[in-house]
């Protein structure tokens, strides 16, 4: 039996996230570089994945099927086609820059410490409020179940992880706030709660939507095997009925559409960015959310390609609402993580478009997408996590001459911000390209709404630059520190794989496409010829 590498790299961060939890509570140091540590060993198995994954062969490979609950056909399925890979070495990055970032965020407060050292209720343990060891312990918790739902092959597998990583999530949002909350303490602990319950409350929503489906597909198929059931319509056996396939595939597509955001189902996304801290809405939006629109490229258009071609026509219009409207609310954002939030749900649009154009360039581009959106992402938000931390506060108006006090925080804070907006040069620009080449081939109406996205986010980003970096030097602003050799280990590297995936994305470009060609044969759509023919 080969080794079960897919297997090894999920297996990797839970275990190194039960050895964290484990770390005695005065050890606080040494949980977070045994944190650090397993999440660069799951990076360097990740890599070998990726190095390993053959992009013109079969279209899952590394794979691994074993008997699970026999009485109802679950099997523990996993394989890795051009998509997932893409996706895990993307989530197996981002986590060490995540821990790195965090570093202090679990730490005990001064009021902590002070309530201890006057016997409150914190005297045995000073730290058991804000557990350094559990907050580690969950960002690999998180890794894990991430990694795994993007090599699961079995629709219930997929389904268990899907659910499961709500957990550790809601614990994150709602157990480690941001400490630049404005107002008391009890206002903060407040707010995360209720960020942390919503998020829970919509994802939830949605997953038990999609578990009715997943019953019902079982039902109709008689396996939850992703390959069985391509098998099975390819000779003719599993032939669904045009209203039930419609009913599975809208009880799939919410759930997804609930984890990606899509509008209207983004509301829990501005509030648990908001008031988590900097690390955790990096882990949101850049690994967790991936996994909704990742799940509409291997599920939806896979197991449903006719209800999927069925439901374009108003995705498309979600889509570019999202694009719209997210990008119009983070114009008119005067607190820093919210207007990036807002940021990412036009963001998402933009990868939803590209995925239901039905076109290979759109799809290859939403894929990119995914993984650039991850990049520009985490380097803004992380960037303007130092940024907050210095000053204390999320509110634009409290910044201002940043630039002239700490000239390479405001450096890598604009390099972020232009990434963001998909300036030429930098990884977004390709993705965002390839979706509306896609996307005006196929939906020419729908290209030019999708434009407008693209000049509002030039405008929200430059603005949001304008005022916190130029201008004179604002109180509170004059002693501001510039970025530390941590701070600079987390940043450099983003923006070094920003620019370099800009100018060069044929390694990924190269591993998508043939996965994007099987998605196209799955919904029996091919690329719209040209109008006009070539000069000869």
């Amino acid at each position: 039996m080969s080794f079960p590498l897919l297997t090894a790299t999920a297996a990797l961060p839970a275990i190194g996230a039960i050895a964290t939890a484990a770390v005695p509570a005065a050890r606080r140091t040494a949980a977070k570089w045994l944190a650090l540590t397993v999440s660069l060993a799951t990076l360097v198995l990740a890599g070998i994945v990726f190095a390993r994954f053959e992009p013109g062969g079969e279209r899952y490979q590394l794979t691994e099927s074993h008997a699970w609950i026999k009485d109802f056909g679950v099997r523990y399925e996993l394989g890795v086609d051009g998509i997932g890979v893409a996706l895990l070495a993307l989530t197996a990055l981002l986590i060490p820059f995540v821990i790195l970032a965090g570093w202090h965020d679990a730490d005990p407060s001064p009021s902590s410490q002070l309530r201890s050292s006057r016997g409150g209720p914190n005297e045995t343990n000073p730290y058991h409020w804000r557990p350094t060891q559990g907050f580690f312990a969950l960002i690999l918790m998180v890794e894990a179940m991430v990694v795994l739902s993007f090599v699961a092959t079995d629709v219930f597998l997929f389904y268990i992880l899907f659910e499961a990583m709500l957990i550790p999530m809601y614990f994150l949002i709602g157990g480690f706030g941001d400490r630049a909350h404005a107002g008391s303490d009890e206002n903060a602990a407040a707010q995360r709660s209720y960020a942390a319950v919503k998020f829970l409350l919509y994802n939830l929503a949605g997953g038990l939507i999609m578990l009715a489906a997943v019953i019902g597909l079982y039902v109709v198929a008689g396996s939850f095997s992703l390959s069985e059931i391509a098998e099975a319509r390819a000779d003719g056996s599993l032939d669904m009925a045009t209203s039930t396939e419609r009913w599975l595939f809208l009880g799939f597509f919410f759930a997804f559409a609930v984890k990606a955001p899509l509008w209207p189902l983004h509301t829990w996304l501005p509030n648990a960015m908001g008031e988590a801290t900097t690390p955790v809405a990096v882990l949101i939006t850049a690994v967790v959310d991936k996994v909704g629109t990742f799940a509409m490229l291997r599920f939806c258009l896979q197991l449903f390609p006719e209800a999927s071609k069925w439901a374009t026509p108003v995705i498309i219009v979600l889509a570019l609402i999202s694009i719209v409207y997210g990008a119009l609310l983070a114009v008119g954002q005067r607190d820093i993580k919210r207007l990036i939030a807002y940021a990412s749900i036009s963001h998402f649009g933009f990868i939803v478009l590209g995925i239901f154009a039905m076109t290979s360039q759109g799809q290859s581009g939403a894929t990119l997408y995914m993984v650039n959106h991850g990049l520009s992402t985490a380097a803004l938000m992380l960037v303007a996590g130092f940024l907050i931390t210095r000053r204390g506060s999320r509110l634009i108006a409290d910044y201002g001459g940043v630039q002239k006090v700490a000239p390479v925080l405001a450096g890598t804070f604009l390099i972020g911000g232009l990434a963001t907006l998909s300036l030429p040069g930098l990884a977004p620009f390709v993705s965002e390209f390839l979706v509306l080449v896609g996307v005006f081939s196929a939906y020419p109406v729908a290209g030019v709404v999708a434009t407008v996205g693209i000049v509002l986010a030039a405008l929200y980003v430059l603005v949001l630059y304008q005022r916190t970096m130029t201008g004179p030097v604002r109180e509170g602003i004059g002693g501001m520190p510039d970025l530390k050799v941590r701070e600079l280990a987390v940043a450099l590297p983003l923006i070094a794989l920003l620019i370099f995936l800009g100018v060069f994305p044929k390694p990924l470009t190269e591993v998508v496409n043939p996965a994007v060609q099987h998605t196209m044969q799955d919904v029996q759509k091919k690329d719209p010829q040209p109008e006009v023919e070539a000069a000869k």
